[in-house]
């Protein structure tokens, strides 16, 4: 079994969804300390004069040690019309702007209070949408043991140990994180992720690579999108690493 641990991120960008596609388990961690202007609770879109911008879920005040399934969104700020208002400047630019405004106003009506909640429900969404069937766990939910004080290069190797994973992988920008030595010796091969941005017609605007899943969908079929998450790898030059 594959296996990929990553946190409860808010529309996240489709290199999220290519370690999805790619490992035949996932874990959603989210005991992590949570982290002020960071990708929970956030993400990126195109700017209607240029570049792109932040579309945001305001979310309670909290202590800094808390972790991500603790937190609480706001609700009492209008945040999803908010958002679908700035979505709004794709209408007669995106070919997929109706269907995706569609699939986000039934993500956005299964919203939980809990930030962490609503990130899940959202990513389960995308991820049927997409058509990637890799099961989705979530980690305060499962009864492992694994003691306390772990580093943050420690919860890979202990979940994929306690799950009987053979291999781990994980973004390249973790990779520092890793004892390579410690997987292999107790038999768990660990992989670093790395991903081709998908490049796409956006015009009138300029393509800005890594925004949000929403902006990747305005411009392109899920059956497109899939694809490239299935296939990226194969055009790779002969010795390149994916």
């Amino acid at each position: 079994m594959k296996l990929a641990l990553m946190q409860p991120y808010f529309f996240p960008f489709l290199g999220h969804f290519d370690l999805l596609n790619l490992v035949d388990e996932w874990i959603v961690f989210d005991t992590a300390q949570y982290m002020r202007s960071h990708w929970m609770n956030r993400n990126r879109i195109l700017h209607p004069a240029g570049g792109w911008q932040y579309i945001t879920v305001p979310v309670k005040k909290h202590p800094t040690n808390t972790p991500g399934n603790k937190v609480e969104i706001a609700m009492e700020i209008d945040w999803r019309k908010r958002i679908l208002r700035m979505l709004q400047h794709y209408r007669n630019r995106a070919p997929y702007y109706r269907e995706v405004m569609d699939f986000v106003e039934e993500c956005f009506a299964d919203v939980s209070p809990n930030l962490s909640e609503t990130n899940v429900r959202t990513l389960e969404k995308t991820r049927q949408r997409l058509g990637i069937v890799t099961p989705i766990r979530v980690l305060s939910r499962m009864d492992l043991q694994l003691g306390s004080s772990l580093r943050p290069g420690d919860w890979g190797f202990e979940i994929s140990r306690a799950l009987g994973a053979r291999e781990y992988v994980n973004p390249i920008g973790g990779a520092v994180l890793f004892d390579r030595d410690r997987f292999e010796k107790h038999g768990i091969k660990l992989s670093i992720q790395n991903f081709a941005t998908m490049t796409y017609d956006c015009r009138p605007y300029r393509f800005e690579p890594d925004l949000s899943i929403i902006d990747v969908m305005m411009w392109n079929q899920p059956e497109r999108i899939k694809h490239y998450l299935d296939t990226w790898r194969e055009a790779l030059p002969s010795g390149s690493c994916g």
